[in-house]
């Protein structure tokens, strides 16, 4: 593959432009020139960018671009930039690429030595880390959690021991589900911060365990509107590591041993305390 190369171009420039996830005031000025000057704008829902735009009174070519023609409609756009036009790239909210379409088209673009420039500007994960108060110098963001149960649970499993800060998006049909898993993977006390509708008007950001942000969740219908960022401490000493580690591991022997067997095998291979690991075994089956 062709190191691309800044100072000598060909064709035009595949802007990548963060737009708002909310508040409009939020969008760049240099953001908004960019759209008014590029041939298209490349848009997940071009509905919604169409309102945006106006709110502007920018007026451009929309091109819809997501997961189910990304593949083929990179070749049309990249001999488009070949051809010496500049396009944009927007998501229906934040920054692109970040659980959203679009690498594809940046990988096509640079692998035949298009210039690819971000116009940085929102991203609710940075945003809800911003503001979330727990470690944020090493973090992992893992986007959205799968949509079944039993894949959901397994993936948090997996995490339990991850000593960085853990970021994820949400939807609302889903996020009491998914407080409730955390509780049984992560543990009740875990801290973890909540934040929902970002720089909108009914904009909350909730802090607590685990434990807490579920009941209020489940308490409050409210706080299960919107979208979603879930912001959750790290595994921290090593007793943490230790019962985050017997927790995935009794989560893969319950699955074929009774769960006292389970906690006592889990218990010997991490030195986790047998109780606690029973007990979430306990908390999950009474879920």
């Amino acid at each position: 593959m062709p190191v691309q190369s800044a100072s000598a171009p060909s064709g035009g420039t595949l802007f990548i432009v963060a737009t708002p996830i909310g508040n409009l005031e939020d969008l760049s000025p240099r953001a908004q020139r960019t759209l008014a000057e590029v041939a298209a704008v490349c848009a997940e829902d071009t509905r919604h960018t169409r309102r945006l735009l106006g709110h502007y009174g920018i007026d451009a070519e929309l091109v819809a671009l997501h997961e189910h023609n990304e593949q083929a409609l990179a070749v049309r756009l990249v001999q488009r930039l070949e051809a010496g036009e500049s396009l944009a790239l927007v998501s229906d909210a934040g920054t692109p690429l970040v659980s959203d379409p679009g690498f594809r088209l940046v990988a096509a673009a640079r692998a035949v030595g298009i210039r690819v420039s971000p116009v940085p500007g929102p991203s609710a994960l940075i945003a809800a880390l911003s503001v979330a108060g727990l470690p944020s110098d090493r973090f992992a963001f893992e986007g959205f959690l799968p949509a079944k149960a039993a894949a959901r649970r397994e993936r948090l499993q997996k995490l339990a021991g991850e000593s960085r800060t853990l970021l994820f998006y949400e939807s609302s049909h889903r996020i009491a589900d998914t407080l409730e898993d955390m509780v049984v993977a992560f543990g009740a006390e875990r801290r973890a911060v909540l934040a929902r509708e970002l720089t909108k008007l009914f904009e909350t950001v909730l802090d607590g365990s685990l434990e807490a942000l579920r009941d209020r969740v489940q308490a409050d219908a409210d706080q299960r509107k919107g979208e979603f960022v879930l912001v959750v401490e790290g595994a921290g000493d090593d007793a943490d590591a230790a019962l985050a580690e017997g927790r995935r591991v009794y989560a893969l022997l319950s699955s074929h041993l009774p769960p006292s067997a389970a906690a006592r095998l889990a218990a010997e291979i991490t030195g986790a305390p047998r109780k606690a690991l029973y007990a979430t075994g306990q908390s999950s089956t009474d879920g």
